[in-house]
Formats: C-alpha cells, structure tokens, sequence
C-alpha cells in the first residue's frame, strides 16, 4: 500500500496467538509511520515508530489486529511503501 497522506492505514490484519507478522516499510519519505494494535479495531494503540525504511518481524502474545500507517500530523511528504502481512 502506498501512503502518500495522513491519517491513512493499511487494513487491518488479525494475528492469532502466537503467530507472527512481517513489516516493510520502503520508500522516500518524511513522515512517521506507526504499528498499531487493536482488540475491537475501534480504539488502536501505538505499539512502534519508524521514520526511515525498515523491515521487522513481531508477534502476537493474544490475538489482536494489527495496522500500520501514518497518523494526522505525521505526514510532511513523499510515499511511503507499507505491507504487513502473516
């Protein structure tokens, strides 16, 4: 997904207990992007922040879904290249 604004975000993934998630962030960008992590997808908490490209592996102690993206005001310009997947 590309993120070229703020206050967008990649769809959420459900990551059982247990199992694990990659994250790739790429691209040419001033912007702080966040992992997110939600147990009704209604209120999200900020789990890590990245300001440069990045790949990482995290996993899931209880079910929750997971998110990534730009919050509003954290965005200044370019695209940032997400995907998180399991």
């Amino acid at each position: 997904m590309n993120i070229t604004a703020q206050n967008t975000f990649t769809t959420p993934v459900l990551i059982q207990s247990g199992n694990s998630f990659d994250i790739t962030i790429s691209g040419t960008f001033v912007a702080t992007v966040v992992l997110q992590r939600s147990k009704d997808q209604t209120t999200w908490l900020d789990v890590a922040s990245f300001t440069a490209p990045v790949e990482n592996t995290g996993s899931a102690g209880s079910a929750w879904y997971f998110r990534v993206g730009v919050k509003t005001g954290a965005f200044t310009s370019g695209t940032v290249v997400v995907d998180l997947f399991d």
